[in-house]
């Protein structure tokens, strides 16, 4: 059997990313929030990242190069995102096609689905999101609009990280791996993933505009105004999902992080801003294990 994959090779990345995705365009010099946990003879440096940006993004600043510098190893959310895992990922967990997606829809939600499409320019228009898994047709719905506008998951912070730190010769490691990411998903009840598609779909008009409140609020590191356009958005919409992505996920981290400040050294902790933000934040988990975090930017 021939094996079909929904979207580009190109653009499996981008959509299993998440739908809580910043963007940062232009050329103005940013200053995204950087924190410090230490313990003892160790520390662990804490930045917010986002997964899609424009190639004139600007967000390095020395604090930032400094903290970098004087890591030993890097820990982002997952190391085994190549094309080749996240396709086999996406046909095992996101593609069913003996249930089109448009019979677990109202005619309503069809209508709105095709409409959705559309006007997101989805390759294959609603044919290739009619075998998808909601989850994955909501994801997509988010995210295909942003990579054809040119934001690139290989201009993302976490990438850039990735690439300066795998030069300097340091370690990167994963805090999960990319089945347990979307596993996070595609494990959720099928009346959750229909409300989760339903909540992409009402973002369909308005995304654009919380996207460039968001990339505002991250540029000049406003962690509260994240919270309250993102993470307060998420959990008003979707609150089961925003318990499985940022809530379950945040306190799994933070043991890890806790074992990681048991070891001499300093290292660096790259995740999605969203983890950083808000009452749930990783920051607020590491409190609850006795450990202070210091803004330092």
């Amino acid at each position: 059997m021939r094996r079909y994959s929904p979207l580009p090779r190109r653009w499996l990345l981008a959509c299993l990313l998440f739908p809580m995705l910043w963007m940062a365009s232009g050329t103005a010099l940013a200053k995204p929030a950087l924190w410090k946990v230490s313990q003892g003879s160790s520390t662990l440096y804490l930045f917010g990242t986002v997964h899609l940006m424009s190639d004139s993004a600007k967000w390095e600043y020395p604090a930032l190069k400094k903290a970098m510098a004087a890591s030993q190893a890097l820990y982002i959310e997952i190391t085994d995102d190549n094309p080749a895992n996240m396709q086999a990922l996406v046909m095992k967990y996101g593609v069913d096609m003996q249930h089109p997606l448009s019979d677990k829809l109202d005619p309503a939600d069809r209508k709105r689905l095709a409409a959705a499409a559309k006007s997101a320019g989805m390759p294959g228009g609603m044919a290739a999101l009619n075998i998808m898994q909601p989850w994955l047709a909501a994801v997509t719905l988010t995210v295909v609009p942003l990579v054809k506008a040119g934001l690139d998951p290989k201009a993302g912070a976490d990438k850039v990280i990735k690439r300066q730190m795998s030069a300097a010769g340091k370690p990167v490691h994963g805090l999960e791996t990319a089945e347990q990411q979307i596993r996070m998903l595609a494990d959720m009840a099928p009346k959750t993933q229909i409300a989760f598609l339903k909540s992409a779909l009402d973002d369909i008009d308005d995304g654009a505009a919380k996207l460039r409140k968001l990339t505002d609020a991250w540029q000049r590191g406003d962690v509260n105004a994240i919270a309250r356009f993102a993470d307060a958005d998420m959990r008003k919409a979707s609150p089961v999902v925003y318990q499985h992505l940022l809530v379950d996920r945040n306190k799994r981290w933070a043991p890890q992080l806790k074992a990681l400040l048991a070891k001499p050294g300093t290292r660096f902790v790259a995740v999605g801003a969203a983890h950083l933000a808000g009452p749930d934040s990783v920051q607020h988990q590491l409190a609850a294990l006795g450990l202070h975090a210091e803004r330092v930017q």
